[in-house]
C-alpha cells in the first residue's frame, strides 16, 4: 500500500465471509459506527484467501481483513478496536480522558477475554456439533470443551448480573467479541446452564439493528452434511 499519511475518512474495503463470526463482528462494529464499506467475498466456498494477491495484504490468508485507506488491519478485534478509535461512540465510552481511559482497558479485558477463554471453548464445541461430520467428531474433546465453555458462560453471567454491559453501564466494543457469537451460542444443540443475566444481555444486544442484521443469521452453509 502507498505511504501517505492515513486519513480515517478514507474509504473502508472489508475482506470476509458474511457467515464467518469473526466478519460479523466487524460488520456489526462499522454498523454501530454508520459507517459506509464495500465487502468482498473471501474464506470458505468463495476462495480468495490463497491467492497471492490476498496474502500481500493478509500473510495469515484467513478473515476479515480491513483496508481502510492506506491502512491493512487483519485479526477481527483489532479492528473493532482501530474503528473504535477512528469513529468514537458508540464504541468507545465518551467522557473525561480518565473515564475514556478505564473504559477502554475494561474493553480490553473482556475483548482479549473473548480471545483467550471464551473463542477456544466455544469454537471446538461450535465444530463439534456443527462443522465436523459425524464419523470425525471425537466425544472426549467435546466433553472437556463443553466444560471449559460452561464455566465461562457461568463466569459471564455473573459478570453481567452486576452491570447491563461488559463494559459497564452502556454498549461498547467490549460487548461485539462475545456478543457476536451468542446467537449460535443458544442455537446449537448443547446443554446450557441458567444464565438470566447472560440471556437478558442478549435481549438488549437484540435491540441493536447491527446484531439484528449481522449476527442473527442462518450458518446453515457451514453445516457438515451428516455420513
Amino acid at each position: 500500500m502507498g505511504n501517505s499519511a492515513f486519513q480515517p475518512k478514507a474509504p473502508l474495503i472489508l475482506w470476509g465471509r458474511a457467515t464467518s463470526v469473526n466478519v460479523q463482528k466487524v460488520m456489526w462494529a462499522l454498523a454501530e459506527c454508520s459507517v459506509s464499506y464495500d465487502r468482498r467475498e473471501a474464506g470458505g466456498r468463495h476462495g480468495v484467501v490463497d491467492s497471492d494477491a490476498y496474502a500481500s495484504l493478509n500473510p495469515n490468508r484467513r478473515i476479515p481483513t480491513l483496508v481502510h485507506g492506506d491502512l491493512v488491519l487483519w485479526e477481527s478485534a483489532a479492528i473493532v478496536r482501530h474503528l473504535g478509535r477512528c469513529f468514537g461512540e458508540p464504541l468507545l465510552v465518551s467522557g473525561s480522558a480518565e473515564q475514556r481511559l478505564r473504559a477502554q482497558a475494561v474493553a480490553d479485558q473482556w475483548m482479549d477475554w473473548a480471545s483467550t477463554t471464551w473463542m477456544p471453548a466455544f469454537s471446538a464445541v461450535f465444530w463439534q456439533k456443527v462443522r465436523l461430520p459425524r464419523e470425525q467428531r471425537d466425544a472426549r474433546v467435546l466433553a472437556t470443551q463443553s466444560v471449559a465453555l460452561e464455566a465461562a458462560a457461568k463466569l459471564l453471567n455473573s459478570h453481567l448480573s452486576a452491570q447491563a454491559w461488559l463494559g459497564g453501564d452502556r454498549f461498547s466494543m467490549a460487548d461485539i467479541p462475545v456478543g457476536a457469537t451468542m446467537y449460535r451460542y443458544f442455537s446449537i444443540d448443547i446443554e446450557r446452564p441458567a444464565l438470566p443475566a447472560v440471556q437478558a444481555w442478549v435481549e438488549r444486544l437484540q435491540d441493536r439493528p447491527g446484531y439484528r442484521e449481522y449476527v442473527e443469521t442462518s450458518y446453515d452453509e457451514l453445516r457438515a452434511p451428516d455420513r
